[in-house]
């Protein structure tokens, strides 16, 4: 099936507790039925538990027909689940909403809160959480934050205008203001500009810069100094990943508590103490839709805990 046919499914499992469910198209293989393939598909989840919930009508296919145990496996098939976690750390931080009109919504995230269900992250997510608190099942986020950095999100509860509105992002007819706690240094002049060329480093999750034509851009001031650190205003014109952190380390001003840049530490796990010091302070943008001007910032603040 083509991929834009793919991206057109609805789920025929409901939202539940602000989760919708995942889908997944059926490939290659000879299991010998559906809770094998389950089982070893997704090794976290035991084969009893796999067992229980397709018993319960919880793995079913496009049609919406139930999936037991036993059901053969038929390549080509589209089946739809919900992710569960045996156990979720908690986030001690809540999101707020900012605005919400018909066919947007503007959340404030806290550090630590993933946007997305990802890895050991499901409920406790901004989307789902926003989800739950608000019954929008069509939510869906216009532009992401790394899990480390709080601030500002905009997201899309209205299928028939939210490509109007990711198209802001593609067309980079949106304003992004970030502030950041780094380390002062009075030997450079501000405004600065750095521009570089960003590419996947070590480990994986890193990115690093390299010699050739550059493919990132942010322009950086100061707005406060307060002592051996200060406090950043970060604009930036593209958005690779975790662009502001690298340009931030490269001109030897690394964001407080940034545990990749420049080196990368040991995974802090569930420690929530040292939230990085970067924050999505505001996003600008004329209204697709009405032609007005838009502008939404977050009522956080950041500080060096002593």
């Amino acid at each position: 099936m083509s991929r834009s046919k793919r991206r057109k499914l609805i789920a025929p499992l409901p939202v539940r507790d602000g989760v919708s469910a995942s889908h997944l198209w059926l490939g290659e293989g000879n299991w010998v039925n559906m809770l094998a393939f389950m089982a070893a598909r997704f090794p976290a989840v035991t084969e009893a538990d796999w067992a229980a919930r397709m018993e319960r009508g919880e793995v079913v296919d496009l049609q919406g027909e139930p999936l037991r145990p036993h059901s053969p496996y038929r390549r080509g098939t589209c089946i739809f689940y919900y992710r569960e976690l045996a156990q979720e750390t908690p986030i001690p931080f809540a999101e707020k909403i900012l605005y919400q009109d018909e066919h947007i919504l503007v959340a404030d995230k806290p550090h630590f809160l993933p946007v997305i269900p990802t890895g050991r992250f499901v409920r406790e997510t901004l989307l789902v959480r926003l989800k739950h608190k608000t019954g929008l099942h069509e939510l869906t986020p216009i532009h992401r934050l790394d899990r480390e950095t709080a601030g500002v999100v905009l997201f899309s509860h209205n299928r028939a205008t939210r490509g109007i509105y990711q198209s802001m992002f593609q067309k980079r007819a949106m304003d992004k203001v970030y502030e950041a706690l780094a380390p002062t240094r009075p030997e450079l002049a501000f405004p600065l500009t750095r521009r570089s060329r960003m590419v996947d480093g070590e480990p994986f999750i890193c990115m690093m810069e390299a010699e050739g034509e550059p493919n990132s851009e942010t322009h950086i001031d100061v707005l406060e100094n307060r002592g051996a650190v200060s406090l950043y205003r970060l604009r930036p014109v593209t958005g690779r990943k975790h662009q502001l952190r690298l340009h931030m380390a490269a001109l030897g001003m690394p964001i407080v508590n940034d545990a990749f840049y420049p080196v990368a530490l040991p995974c802090k796990g569930d420690d929530v103490s040292r939230p990085l010091q970067l924050l999505a302070r505001e996003i600008a943008f004329t209204d697709p839709l009405t032609g007005r001007l838009r502008r939404f910032a977050s009522e956080r603040t950041l500080e060096v805990a002593t």
